[in-house]
Parts: structure tokens; sequence; C-alpha cells
């Protein structure tokens, strides 16, 4: 994975931890729970796949 898009990636998982009001640091995140880390990956995925879907309209 290129850097800019790894840099995207982290950038995105920080706003939407924001918006779960879950506190995510840089590095290493060993503090959240499992249900924590889910719903950051869930809700990315979600997103991801309703802007996929928004651009095939």
């Amino acid at each position: 994975m290129n850097k800019e898009a790894k840099k995207g990636l982290d950038q995105f998982k920080k706003q939407v931890a924001s918006e779960l009001s879950i506190n995510l640091q840089d590095g290493y995140n060993g503090n959240l729970t499992s249900k924590e880390a889910g719903s950051i990956g869930g809700e990315m995925v979600k997103r991801m796949v309703e802007s996929y879907e928004n651009s095939m309209k």
C-alpha cells in the first residue's frame, strides 16, 4: 500500500472513531475493546460500501 493511501485510511479511521466517541491514539491502540475496534472497522466498511454504491448511480 502506498503512503498516501495509508495516510488517507488513517485519517478516515480517526474521523470515524471521533464520530463514534472512541478515543483513538496514534500508533498502538491495545486499550480498545473488541467492540470498539469492531465498531470503527464496521462503520468504515459501511461508509466505503455506501460511497461505492452512490458512485455507481
